[in-house]
């Protein structure tokens, strides 16, 4: 039973992960954005599905892949309610943190046994998907108009300056 839902689980994170992808990188309007998206809660669903499987048969070995895997089920299923919803802001950081979750599930569970990350500490294998994947989460709200950007860096990207308030007269 485990092998099988193992099985599953990988089929549906491989598919999870580059939907994610494809949803990210596309233009936000009809057509594949939201098919893409809808692939990768699908695929979400699934790798939470089986991960409830696969911890309820070792839960000792497997709890904290089951803690993460709702948690980025969670956040994929927030993020789909914010869209019906009209919420942009919340849609884009909702699926922006389930796909920082699905990797972090990957890394913490096959850190050790990746090249290069097997160099790295276990900690690492926590901490670095959020430390890339947050500011790149805040980068693609910002620039596709979600997030405003606000005080010093708005005032920098006016194409015109501002108009002068009258000073006093030259005399003559």
């Amino acid at each position: 039973m485990f092998a099988v839902a193992l099985a599953v689980h990988v089929a549906a994170g491989i598919t999870a992960v580059a939907a994610g992808a494809v949803a990210a990188f596309s233009r936000k309007r009809p057509g594949r954005h939201p098919r893409a998206g809808t692939v990768f809660v699908c695929g979400l669903a699934v790798v939470f599905a089986t991960a409830t499987v696969m911890a309820a048969l070792r839960w000792r070995q497997d709890w904290h892949l089951f803690v993460i895997a709702t948690f980025a089920a969670g956040a994929g299923g927030l993020g789909w309610l914010a869209r019906r919803r009209g919420r942009l802001g919340w849609h884009g950081a909702a699926m922006g943190a389930a796909y920082i979750g699905l990797l972090t599930g990957f890394y913490v569970d096959n850190g050790e046994r990746l090249p290069l990350w097997d160099r790295l500490p276990h900690l690492a294998y926590w901490l670095l998907p959020a430390a890339i994947g947050i500011p790149v989460t805040v980068l693609a709200l910002v620039r596709n108009g979600i997030l405003p950007v606000t005080g010093r860096r708005r005032a920098a990207r006016r194409t015109t300056a501002p108009p002068r308030p009258p000073g006093p007269t030259a005399p003559g």
